[in-house]
């Protein structure tokens, strides 16, 4: 594990602070091994990007960037072929979180990418629900599911997706989303599925203010009626927009990493956290992809206090924002939000405090090898 400056000093462990992890997609969030062992199982070949054991080297801020990174995204997702494929990666997902402190995990699919190979768009979504309930009973970790249309592809498909979601929505499906690069489709040809959605009490999530900028905000809110935004984060360069996120109380997912590895910000410094907090914007850390972009959730903890500062009683409100723009059923939000006052009211370099997986620290919790790391096998 990297060690950080902020680890010479004692602390309190971001790995043990309660948290929701609102940000995560489908298969970016397969482990690298997993990845490997199922693709020489299925005789799928992977490019030297996807399988050298590290992260590969993305930039996405132009086109070219943007069709590479969907490019390995679409060889990766072609590995999940059968329903066990599923399980599993649901499973190791849920691993994943607990590992980092998440009790409460929204993970976010589209469908129409898993449909031909397990029956139709009604079987996968149900062989995820099936695999949320599974994963979510071993581990621990609460989990809800998104269902997320491509803006690359036609609005009708949204509006068939936000139907289908719309029928599962006492079944596992908390939201709907919109998902893919924000410069191609326009985020008003899809309010008709937003609406179909919102009728149907699902939370709006759509992507918006990462590669397309602070106006993408403004047509998510004003188009879509956005309850979240996926990212956000470039809302930074407008003062207004982030008065009126601020004063809404609109969460951003902010993919700290994320942004950082697909060209977003030089650097992870870069990465405008203090311009959203001091402005009053909630946040929730999300780990985006991290299977391709080597980082998954409390490392985005680690980001903020390692370089921007952020201090134990900051990280500790940042998870409370999490929790509180979940979804989360109300005695999971009860149980995190006091976990993480539990958290903060240790002395820093406490050891033997039980996270929100219910794991001791220094205890191996699901997922998590002896040796403290998480990972393939």
């Amino acid at each position: 594990m990297r060690q950080y400056p902020f680890m010479e000093r004692p602390h309190r462990d971001v790995r043990l602070l309660p948290k929701a992890h609102l940000h995560l997609h489908f298969t970016g969030s397969m482990r690298p091994g997993t990845l490997l062992e199922l693709a020489d199982h299925h005789g799928v070949h992977l490019p030297e990007a996807l399988s050298s054991g590290e992260p590969p080297r993305l930039r996405a801020t132009d086109e070219r960037g943007w069709f590479r990174f969907q490019r390995l995204y679409d060889v990766a997702r072609s590995v999940l072929r059968t329903p066990e494929d599923i399980r599993r990666l649901v499973l190791e997902a849920a691993q994943e979180d607990a590992a980092d402190g998440s009790g409460w995990l929204e993970i976010q699919v589209d469908p129409t990418s898993y449909a031909p190979r397990l029956g139709g768009l009604i079987p996968a979504l149900e062989t995820v629900l099936e695999a949320v309930e599974d994963a979510s009973r071993a581990t621990g970790v609460g989990i809800g599911v998104v269902v997320a249309a491509n803006r690359t592809k036609h609005p009708l498909e949204a509006r068939t997706l936000a139907r289908l979601a719309a029928r599962y929505a006492d079944r596992g499906v908390i939201g709907f989303g919109l998902s893919n690069d924000e410069r191609r489709g326009m985020a008003r040809d899809f309010d008709r599925a937003f609406a179909i959605a919102r009728d149907a009490g699902l939370l709006a999530a759509p992507h918006g203010g990462e590669l397309a900028g602070a106006p993408s905000v403004h047509d998510c809110l004003d188009d879509l009626g956005a309850d979240r935004i996926g990212h956000g984060v470039r809302a930074a360069e407008d003062p207004r927009l982030l008065e009126r996120l601020a004063e809404a109380q609109v969460t951003c997912e902010v993919c700290p990493a994320s942004n950082v590895a697909l060209g977003v910000y030089e650097k992870p410094g870069d990465v405008p956290l203090r311009t959203l907090w001091d402005a009053g914007v909630p946040m929730a850390l999300g780990a985006d992809d991290p299977l391709l972009f080597g980082s998954r959730l409390a490392a985005q903890y680690g980001l903020a206090r390692e370089h921007h500062a952020f201090t134990d009683e900051e990280l500790a409100e940042l998870a409370r924002q999490s929790v509180r723009a979940s979804r989360a059923p109300q005695d999971v939000r009860d149980r995190l939000l006091t976990g993480i006052d539990d958290w903060l009211a240790r002395e820093p370099g406490a050891s033997g405090a039980r996270g929100a997986s219910g794991a001791s620290a220094g205890e191996p919790v699901p997922g998590q090898r002896a040796d403290g790391r998480t990972g393939g096998p």
